[in-house]
């Protein structure tokens, strides 16, 4: 790979270029911003998404033994694998068809439409009456996530200051697990013998994620466009009030704006990012960026599906632990994984990229193959188990947190959403899509051998995911999205 390839800033000209020149200092100006209480409503308001995924895997697993009772459904273990993979395959296409449209539309108006599919496939899950209908309406609900996943990402990340962008990914990332803490906890409750009718338990599971939704679709009502977005589509005058607006309600209660000059930055008014530019820009222009953020999300995107669209079956299959007790054994393990992006975040801002993601990433690995073996061989209990997958996913969450934060920080402005989208399916469909699947089928087996090889591949895939981004993992702590990636319609850009 040539390093000069790589990283030059030359790009094709774009055929839907406007002859419009903007110059501007906003996307300085947010990158100087001390955070403030708008900064805290964002994160609420849009990194709930990941608290909405986490709810929803958490409960495809929690409700596994009761899929496998229900009068309604009766599924097979190898049927509750493949609806896994159904949602898995849902979020794969939903991310690439919205990720375009939201570069193209806009964040705001995608991030609403992805919030209401989501709602609608969740609620209509809660309904399902066969194997058919429940494997469709689980790929609905993981296309409402996938899009969400590109259209928050990418506002997220144009609206956070520089200096805590490593650090406020990750924690938002962490978000996952507050929803499979939540998701265990309705599970205990909700599959408790007695509680509810036999099939209406895991039913009202999945209502709760539509009940959730309906209440963020509400608190995102005030959230304003990205100015990064409007800026590049020519709507200075609009841009420019909203980031006035974040200054105002910063100041107003007291807190100190750099006084420096922000940067300037010229760029060529744009409608739309031909098709062929955003694939010369990945393929040619950041080939080696595209590498790396393929083979995190590839390599995280196995690791965590796999695992957990099935380890309530490993569970009950091999510790005979009580379906509706699955829940008591996510606690633990969701709270590692909580802990792991607040404790380690701060590192990828401080220390950098490239140490902490390769760093995460190995630890994982090597904790995984070890952990694997030991289930091989019998030597756990259902309580060291569950500390094992606490342990490991302690550094996993961290890593796969990366993951997501690498491919939203590395690429232009004019793709960004797309790019989140295109490493996220792919990444998902090699490593997330076959995971459950095969699990669901090495577990169908009976034989733990035969599992530990599944834990086996997840662990190479780390290790190989934290050597490649050890080689060509790019330094992006502490520096503006601009610096990082130069826009594709940049005319000018005065030095950060």
């Amino acid at each position: 790979m040539s390093e000069t390839k790589d990283e030059t800033n030359t790009h094709p000209p774009s055929l839907d270029a406007a002859p419009h020149l903007v110059d501007t200092d906003l996307p300085a100006r947010l990158d100087r911003l001390p955070w403030g209480r708008f900064h805290t409503l964002i994160v609420v308001a849009l990194g709930v998404t990941w608290l909405l995924d986490g709810l929803e895997v958490t409960l495809a697993g929690a409700v596994a033994g009761a899929l496998r009772t229900s009068p309604a459904l009766a599924l097979t273990n190898a049927q509750i694998g493949i609806a896994g993979s159904a949602y898995i395959a849902g979020a794969v296409l939903g991310a690439l068809g919205f990720g375009w449209l939201t570069d193209r539309l806009g964040r705001r108006k995608l991030f609403f439409v992805t919030l209401l599919l989501y709602v609608a496939a969740t609620a209509a899950t809660g309904l399902s009456w066969s194997f058919a209908s429940f494997v469709a309406f689980r790929f609905l609900t993981g296309a409402g996530i996938g899009g969400e996943y590109t259209a928050i990402n990418s506002t997220i990340q144009e609206f956070t200051p520089a200096r805590v962008r490593g650090w406020t990914d990750l924690v938002i990332n962490g978000t996952f697990w507050a929803g499979a803490a939540l998701g265990a906890a309705s599970s205990l409750v909700l599959l408790a013998p007695g509680v509810l009718p036999p099939d209406w338990g895991w039913r009202t599971c999945f209502f709760i994620g539509a009940a959730l939704g309906v209440g963020i679709l509400l608190m995102r009502m005030w959230v304003p466009e990205s100015p990064r977005w409007l800026i590049l589509r020519g709507h200075t005058a609009q841009a420019e009030a909203i980031v006035e607006e974040i200054e105002r309600s910063i100041r107003v209660r007291g807190q100190a704006i750099a006084s420096h000059a922000p940067a300037r930055l010229q760029l060529h008014a744009r409608h739309a990012t031909p098709l062929r530019e955003v694939w010369h820009t990945l393929i040619h222009t950041y080939r080696r960026r595209s590498l790396v953020g393929l083979t995190l999300m590839m390599a995280q995107a196995f690791c965590y599906n796999a695992i957990f669209f099935t380890y309530a079956l490993v569970l009950t299959d091999f510790y005979a632990v009580p379906a509706a007790s699955v829940g008591w054994y996510l606690l633990p393990f969701a709270a590692g994984n909580v802990l792991g992006p607040i404790v380690l975040g701060r590192a990828f801002d401080v220390l950098g990229r490239r140490v902490m993601i390769s760093a995460t990433y190995a630890v994982s690995g090597v904790l995984l193959a070890l952990s694997g073996w030991a289930f091989a061989q019998g030597w756990l209990t259902t309580a060291t188990q569950t500390i094992a997958w606490s342990v490991i996913f302690f550094f996993a969450s961290a890593a796969a947190s990366s993951a997501y934060l690498t491919v939203s920080e590395t690429f232009p402005l004019e793709i960004r959403a797309l790019a989140i989208a295109v490493f996220y399916a792919i990444g998902t469909l090699l490593g997330g899509v076959a995971g459950p699947a095969l699990f669901g089928w090495l577990i169908d087996t009976g034989h733990r051998a035969d599992v530990a090889i599944g834990y086996a591949i997840g662990a190479a895939l780390m290790l190989v995911a934290a050597g490649v981004a050890a080689r060509w993992g790019v330094a992006a702590e502490r520096r503006s999205l601009e610096s990082v990636a130069a826009p594709l319609s940049t005319a000018r850009r005065d030095p950060p």
